[in-house]
């Protein structure tokens, strides 16, 4: 695992003030955090009814491959740089101006 840094000059000017940012990130970071466990507790769901068969190695291997990819998969956090980077998220300002990536 390795430590990616974020310009954050860059950031702030994709929003225009680097705090917006940091809230902005941190909910989308938030929901897609949600999106990926409901992904995987689905896939986890198909072994619920198998307890007599658990010990089968077929089982538990393929628990492990579902496990391992959902470790190797992205951060969200770092899906959700990526989106604000590339224009993908759609955010609201309170009040009078509002924008939109």
């Amino acid at each position: 695992m390795s430590i990616k840094t974020v310009d954050l000059e860059a950031l702030t000017n994709q929003v225009g003030n680097l705090y917006e940012a940091v809230v902005i990130l941190s909910k989308r970071a938030r929901q897609v955090s949600v999106n990926m466990k409901a992904e995987l507790d689905d896939k986890l769901s198909y072994f619920e009814g198998f307890e007599n068969e658990i010990d089968d190695a077929r089982m538990i291997d393929e628990q492990s491959r579902i496990s391992i990819e959902h470790e190797l998969l992205p951060k969200p956090e770092e899906i959700a740089i990526s989106e604000l980077f590339n224009h993908e998220i759609y955010y609201r300002r309170s009040g009078e101006d509002q924008e939109s990536i």
